[in-house]
């Protein structure tokens, strides 16, 4: 349990965005689109390559976009940047799933995690904008709920951002609206626990905010610094696990300000299963390598169809009786989907449900044949020993597990068939969502899209779950979300089950 660990990779943060008043003219008025040109198209799919560039190819990539390439590299490199996520967030939405039945828009996470990872000075100083350009929005919400000191407050809301302002030019610094509580379990990875209390809610811990079209009286929003229990005493034996659809493995290990030591530290876990690695088997072993010591047992599935593509894991301090992978099906078993690990007293799974996908074209398929023999894999399991079940599901199952509810009624991950599926599949047949039963009025998201500033204004969707046979559903000692953790479109989640 307490033994030395070394980092996935190295934690540093990035540079501010120094982009001179000349280029950022340049960005905004600028019409030239990516897909339209080769080079620009290259550098969006793997946007690693513009730290790589050199100054003379970063010229050259700016004027191709119609940017004056004036300044020192890391000014070319920032405008590079921003004229790609400028690009990217143009392009716009139909939905906050969009991002994720399009496999390719991996890169479109990169840079925007590089944009989202930005200094608190930077954090702090674009503030005022952000008051700015929600104002109108604001200004049409007569009342927004704040969470302070965990208690639910009705505050008009364009008198909250005015106030905020006035504050700010007063005092020479953004105050905070509720003050930081000390805890040695959570911790923002937005910004440092040393400058935490100096910026408003709505920046350092915006999943405190009610975001929701249409929330019901009692709802409130999730505060992992209050709602989190405290672990159990020490002569209580449990295990702690967590979950977490990375969206890419390799992406989020070089992503600059992450570290997987950090995380390992911070929440002491036993298991950590994954989802969406985007791994190719090749990749496997020099993963396994650069793995945190003490976590040596490790199981990974990849898509044989579709090279990175999907991909699920299992990363273990504690080592499995036993090891599965797939349902046993053919069909359903080239994506590297499921992977299952048993232990003394239960089996865990690793599980990325596929998305209904762009049209819902594989909706059908979801609802007809993947689920049910989820279902029947987890019930023939549960003949031996308990089961828990966690990932990725791609739905959002009731109403308060997702900000627009009535906007996105045929998109995928909430039309009324996913839903229903997954009632009848996993909760009719004795499986138990933790975190509703532990949390039944709670508004807590797990994925955000990348656009649109989704993850900002918590405009999420609840998609990732630990479901537990109701055998050991009381035996949950808690059932949590963390979603100051950043560097992919979802957060991770995690229980504790006492044994």
């Amino acid at each position: 349990m307490g033994s030395k660990r070394r980092s996935f990779s190295n934690s540093s943060s990035i540079a501010g965005q120094n982009i001179d008043k000349k280029l950022r003219e340049a960005i905004d008025n600028d019409n030239n689109t990516i897909s339209d040109n080769p080079l620009l198209q290259d550098i969006k799919d793997d946007p690693s390559k513009i730290e790589a560039m050199t100054i003379q190819q970063l010229r050259t990539a700016l004027r191709t976009a119609g940017i004056p390439p004036k300044g020192l590299k890391r000014e070319l490199v920032s405008a590079l940047q921003s004229y790609l996520a400028k690009e990217i967030d143009g392009a716009g939405e139909s939905s906050l799933l969009a991002d994720k039945q399009d496999p390719s828009s991996n890169s479109d996470k990169r840079i925007y995690m590089m944009m989202e990872t930005k200094s608190v000075e930077d954090q702090v100083q674009d503030a005022n904008s952000f008051s700015k350009v929600s104002k109108v929005q604001q200004s049409r919400r007569t009342v927004k709920q704040l969470q302070i000191k965990g208690k639910t407050v009705d505050v008009n809301a364009k008198m909250v951002a005015t106030e905020q302002k006035k504050s700010a030019c007063a005092s020479g610094r953004m105050t905070s609206l509720t003050k930081k509580k000390a805890s040695s379990d959570v911790d923002s990875k937005y910004v440092s626990a040393k400058n935490r209390d100096t910026l408003p809610v709505n920046l350092s811990e915006p999943w405190t905010i009610l975001a929701h079209k249409k929330p019901q009286k009692g709802w409130i929003a999730y505060n992992p610094r209050t709602m989190r229990r405290s672990l159990p005493t020490e002569n209580t034996k449990f295990v702690k696990i967590l979950s977490w659809n990375v969206n890419g493995l390799r992406a989020l290990l070089k992503l600059e300000g992450f570290s997987a030591m950090e995380l390992a530290k911070q929440e002491n876990f036993d298991v950590l299963c994954l989802q969406e690695t985007k791994l190719q088997e090749k990749d496997v072993e020099s993963i396994k390598q650069s793995l945190i010591e003490g976590y040596e047992n490790s199981f990974w599935a990849c898509s044989n169809t579709r090279l990175g593509y999907s991909g699920t894991a299992i990363i273990s301090r504690i080592k499995p009786l036993s090891v599965r992978y797939g349902l046993g099906i053919s069909d359903h078993d080239s994506e590297g989907r499921v992977v299952t690990a048993e232990f003394d007293s239960f089996y865990l799974l690793s599980v990325y449900v596929p998305n209904s996908g762009d049209g819902l074209r594989r909706l059908t398929y979801r609802i007809t044949e993947w689920d049910p023999s989820l279902s029947n894999y987890i019930k023939e399991l549960e003949k031996s020993k308990a089961v828990i079940l966690t990932g990725d599901f791609n739905c959002a199952h009731e109403e308060i597990d997702i900000y627009n509810p009535a906007g996105n009624r045929r998109s995928a991950g909430f039309t009324i068939e996913e839903r229903q599926s997954f009632s009848t599949n996993f909760l009719s047949s004795g499986f138990v969502d933790t975190f509703r039963k532990q949390n039944p009025d709670v508004v807590g998201y797990t994925y955000w899209g990348y656009r649109h500033g989704a993850r900002k204004g918590n405009k999420g969707w609840r998609l990732d779950y630990f479901l537990v046979s109701d055998a050991i559903a009381d035996d949950v000692h808690d059932s949590f979300i963390l979603p100051d953790v950043i560097g992919s479109d979802h957060c991770p989640i995690g229980l504790v089950l006492k044994l």
